[in-house]
């Protein structure tokens, strides 16, 4: 793509601060719907079976079973639209897009929780701190020497 559309889009991007979510993770995306003069927020939550596109461009799928019937509905990443998207949990895949979920009924179409080991969710929860300074010599003065 060309550096002057690279850097159009990158003015464009408003958004900020959207959790990284990977295809297989289960989302709730909060999108705001216009009915007439009044205006309500709808929650649709699924798995994401696909992401497409990048930059302002960027879209995702999301998929899930209602009353036995398989909806799906794709979402601009970047739609003023969407109020709020939440990352609901985080599955473990291996594929890029997850079409065949569609042929699938059931327990078949489970998809494997993605799970740290223990331990680890402690360490996620505390906030980053800046990585320490390496103790002992610095590069400047092992030359000044």
């Amino acid at each position: 793509m060309h550096a002057a559309v690279r850097e159009i889009e990158k003015t464009q991007i408003k958004r900020k601060g959207l959790p990284e979510f990977r295809v297989g993770d289960t989302v709730r995306v909060s999108l705001r719907i216009v009915e007439g003069k009044t205006e309500r927020v709808q929650d649709f939550e699924g798995v994401v079976i696909a992401r497409k596109g990048g930059g302002v461009r960027e879209m995702f799928t999301v998929r899930r079973v209602s009353y036995g019937i398989g909806m799906e509905r794709t979402f601009p990443l970047h739609s003023p639209r969407i109020t709020k998207l939440k990352l609901v949990r985080s599955g473990q895949v291996r594929r890029a897009k997850l079409y065949y979920l569609r042929d699938l009924r059931g327990k078949k179409a489970r998809i494997r929780e993605k799970r740290l080991a223990p331990g680890f969710e402690a360490l996620l929860d505390q906030p980053g701190d800046e990585a320490p300074e390496p103790a002992g010599e610095t590069v400047e003065a092992a030359k000044a020497e």
